[in-house]
């Protein structure tokens, strides 16, 4: 097949490159290099079935020849990056979304949003399944993110039920691995890169909010599954086993062997407004139509992840 990953230079989108280049298929991998980097896929260069576009897909999107599938996850998912650019933030959501179901309409070609799990807001029912509406504040400053994704997947939806788009929507939880930035605010990068540096690891409020992580070769396992299967509603991708963030502040020192301790910061500023109090997810309809589940284990991706930001720090 020939493939299109928006977002491919990203740390989701590259390992999907990788993944599908490796099952023998075609890969263009689009990406404007604004959180994504080369340095994501430069390992790629001059392979024979890899061509890379720089492109912003809020604008109209030219791809010659036929493609099978578009796989749209060019977005700002970090809270350091949907603060700092709220307004492409929404725009990638809307109109990057508008452009690529309009590619994927025009080529006859599979489609994939990649969504979140933030659609659920700060959730009143927990886990989170599929059927869940979620509690979501529009206006707050986390807003510009949810909110694009809840206007992108009933887009989507749109697109399948009146123009018969062959649509898949993944909401995905926390997901972790090697090739995250170590600048981009999430808690796997600021805690393993603080560990390795042996400075406190700064843990928000109380440390009593719970996430669950998912390593990244197993989300892109269930993207796979998602796309070769049937099912054209939402589905959760993520582990469902959950910490609070102390914890696993914790076992991420326990994982590097880092000499650091744990400091308690409160923000006065907006970066835990509107911050879910948990998360985890309800992969019930993963395992029933796809087969999935995570396998990978905590301890053993953080210890892939960990090495990565070691090396990447040496090489430094």
């Amino acid at each position: 097949m020939r493939i299109l990953i928006t977002g491919g230079a990203g740390f989701i989108g590259s390992h999907l490159c990788d993944r599908y280049l490796a099952d023998g298929h075609d890969v263009i991998a689009m990406d404007n290099l604004s959180t994504g980097s080369v340095a994501n896929i430069a390992h790629l260069s001059g392979h024979p079935r890899f061509h890379f576009i720089k492109h912003d897909v809020t604008h109209y999107i030219y791809v010659a020849g036929d493609l099978d599938m578009v796989l749209h996850l060019a977005s700002l998912p970090s809270p350091v990056d949907y603060l700092n650019f709220p307004i492409q933030t929404l725009k990638v959501g809307a109109l990057g979304t508008h452009n690529t179901l309009g590619l994927a309409f025009a080529k006859g070609a599979r489609f994939l949003l990649a969504s979140t799990s933030e659609v659920y807001g700060d959730p009143q029912v927990h886990p989170q399944p599929e059927t869940y509406w979620g509690n979501v504040n529009p206006v707050g400053p986390r807003g510009v993110y949810d909110e694009s994704k809840r206007f992108a997947e009933a887009l989507t939806m749109a697109y399948h039920r009146y123009h018969h788009v062959d649509t898949r929507i993944v909401r995905i939880f926390n997901t972790y691995g090697p090739r995250m930035r170590s600048d981009d605010g999430r808690v796997v990068p600021n805690f393993i890169c603080q560990a390795l540096r042996a400075d406190p690891l700064t843990v928000y409020d109380d440390g009593l909010r719970t996430r669950s992580f998912c390593y990244v070769s197993d989300l892109v396992e269930g993207i796979v599954r998602l796309m070769a299967a049937d099912v054209h509603d939402p589905i959760n991708l993520g582990n469902p086993t959950e910490f609070t963030v102390l914890e696993f502040a914790e076992k991420v020192i326990a994982v590097t062997g880092s000499r650091s301790a744990i400091t308690f910061l409160h923000p006065t500023d907006e970066r835990t407004r509107d911050d879910p109090k948990v998360r985890c997810p309800d992969i019930s309809r993963a395992k029933t139509l796809l087969g999935w589940e995570p396998q990978v284990s905590v301890a053993e991706g953080l210890k892939r992840t960990a090495e990565f930001f070691r090396t990447r720090q040496g090489a430094g």
